[in-house]
């Protein structure tokens, strides 16, 4: 993974958010969101990170692992498990519209592909090796 700075850029950019509509959004100041994208700033705290999740579109739990606050602690889960796992992410996305009508049952390779389909449009990883 790239550093910090670059990870919370990168959301920001995703988002289409300038600075400023983080810092009016949130209340972090300009400056200390440039001095945490430019790595001159260590991470911010877990207060700061719970501001800036649901702007960024990301769980919170992701920013506290990208900072360095929890463990990366990967659960056992069957492929079946982690596809139908990473569709129901998909299909909870407010900003993903598949456009496909589906048919009869969803079988896991049909949710693997829409899933796959997902992570190539937004550049996202969803399941592993993806």
């Amino acid at each position: 993974m790239e550093n910090f700075g670059e990870y919370m850029k990168n959301l920001r950019d995703e988002q289409r958010l300038s600075l400023r509509d983080v810092a009016a959004q949130t209340g972090v100041s300009i400056s200390y969101l440039t001095q945490i994208e430019h790595d001159r700033k260590k991470n911010p705290g877990p207060d700061i990170l719970k501001k800036l999740a649901p702007l960024y579109n990301v769980p919170v739990r992701d920013l506290l692992k990208a900072a360095g606050y929890l463990e990366e602690v990967k659960p056992v889960l069957t492929d079946e498990e982690e596809v139908d796992m990473a569709f129901r992410y998909v299909m909870n996305d407010p900003r993903y519209k598949s456009g496909t009508r589906v048919k009869g049952e969803l079988t896991p390779d049909i949710k693997r592909f829409i899933v796959e389909m997902y992570e190539k449009a937004t550049g996202k990883t969803l399941l592993p090796g993806g």
